[in-house]
């Protein structure tokens, strides 16, 4: 966790060099999660957080970009059977390379692999808070799919999804269960 600290302190230090470049534009974005766990579970509903972090683009033609991001992530899911409700929080530092396609003016579709890092995990039931870090895997990979408009101004507006590919879970007892996150994500950013 601390080289990965590190390196993410280091490139968000490299990246005024490239931007005066004119290579490379940074920007922020944060947004409404809607969250699930899909796969081997029942009961699994959505639960609504967040996401906000960095993003970046770069140029590899006219139309087409290279978009690198870092973005802190709330995802997990609700659960409820009349006795008892509950929640299963999953944090996660969630790293997106996402090739970016303008097929319009400001209009763009795009798709990309993503690693995440679980930086936090907790089971709520009944309003009472247990740390679960000990049953996760700290470890996420998945891909994204989505679409994007950007303005003339630096103003964006993204829709995604993030169909996890690993399963969420560590312990033994579930080793043949596949949980996965499942995340629609809906963003608002500015490219600076």
């Amino acid at each position: 966790m601390k080289k990965l600290f590190l390196f993410m302190v280091v490139a968000i230090l490299a990246i005024p060099s490239f931007q005066a470049q004119e290579f490379f534009r940074m920007g922020a974005k944060a947004g409404v999660n809607f969250a699930n766990l899909v796969g081997d579970t029942e009961g699994a509903e959505m639960r609504t957080s967040f996401h906000l972090g960095l993003v970046g683009e770069i140029p590899m033609s006219d139309q087409f970009y290279f978009g690198p991001e870092v973005l802190y992530s709330s995802q997990g899911a609700e659960f409820s059977d009349g006795e008892f409700d509950g929640a299963l929080k999953l944090d996660y530092i969630q790293v997106p390379l996402m090739a970016r396609y303008y097929i319009a003016e400001g209009f763009s579709i795009e798709a990309g692999p993503q690693i995440g890092f679980l930086i936090s995990s907790e089971v709520e039931i009944d309003g009472i808070s247990v740390d679960a870090d000990e049953i996760m895997k700290g470890f996420d990979y998945g891909v994204n799919f989505g679409l994007g408009y950007k303005l003339t101004s630096g103003i964006f507006v993204q829709g995604r999804y993030n169909l996890g590919l690993a399963n969420v879970f560590e312990t033994e007892d579930m080793e043949n269960e596949k949980v996965k996150n499942s995340v629609i994500q809906f963003s608002l950013g500015y490219m600076f």
